[in-house]
């Protein structure tokens, strides 16, 4: 009788089989940097970049669903995706979407020159070079499977939307971490508690992980998986959603090469 051969385990952090599951492929990762930047992007910060992306994304969807929940509703809409938004600080990610979207319109303020005339929006830009908000459609089916893995569905207004804020987020932390590579590391960390009325004060971390990616290590022309890290510290504010995006592209990247 012929043996089967054993089938990897699915879901184990840092198995190609969980990365292989990241709704936002390597692949995709490495085509938004190659926009930014022309410096190799390894195969573990690809991955850690991914992962944070998903982080972020996930963290989005949760939000909007509890806002739909509270309507008794199933589909999620964009006002739920505001809701989310207003009630936890820490999703206010890939801002510059805002003034793409009609979602966030007349949220964002009227802009007003050193005359009192009211600015005019800017228009869509006609260069030839992808740019996060043309790029958008590239995250439409990594977002339909991470709302699937979420049990949620949305309108496509509110998929727009996703896809939108995960590109233009991508595509900033692609940014930060090419400063973190060209300025040797990151001296300063934004940090912001968040407290809520007639509760105590969540407790400080014990340690500040975030010592070790101050400077780095490695030559001035690979973005690695620490690059990342160090990027997210930038794009995500100091409370839950940084230390569980931090640590989830850890746990995803443990096994992988630097290559």
């Amino acid at each position: 009788m012929t043996t089967q051969p054993a089938r990897p385990e699915r879901g184990r952090p840092g198995s190609d089989s969980a990365v292989d599951a990241s709704p936002f492929k390597p692949s995709l990762v490495k085509a938004v940097f190659k926009d930014v930047t022309p410096m190799h992007v390894s195969r573990s910060a690809a991955w850690a970049a991914a992962s944070v992306t998903r982080t972020v994304l996930t963290e989005i969807i949760d939000g909007a669903r509890r806002a739909a929940e509270a309507e008794a509703r199933k589909k999620l809409i964009p006002g739920d995706l505001l809701s989310a938004i207003d009630r936890n600080v820490e999703l206010e990610v890939g801002t510059k979407w805002y003034d793409h979207s009609p979602t966030f319109h007349g949220l964002t303020g009227v802009l007003y020159d050193a005359e009192g005339v009211i600015v005019p929006s800017r228009q869509r830009s006609r260069s030839r070079r992808p740019s996060a908000v043309v790029g958008a459609h590239r995250f439409e089916a990594g977002v339909k499977k991470l709302l699937r893995s979420r049990r949620a569905t949305a309108v496509p207004a509110m998929v727009r939307d996703l896809d939108g804020i995960a590109s233009v987020f991508l595509t900033d932390l692609a940014r930060d971490a090419v400063r973190v590579v060209r300025e040797g590391g990151v001296q300063r960390f934004g940090t912001v508690t968040l407290e809520m009325s007639g509760e105590p004060s969540p407790p400080p971390f014990h340690k500040d992980p975030l010592r070790s990616l101050s400077s780095r290590r490695g030559d001035g022309r690979t973005i690695g998986r620490e690059d990342i890290l160090a990027a997210t510290t930038m794009q995500l504010f100091g409370g839950s959603l940084r230390q569980r995006a931090l640590t989830e592209a850890r746990k995803a990247t443990q096994n992988t090469s630097v290559g």
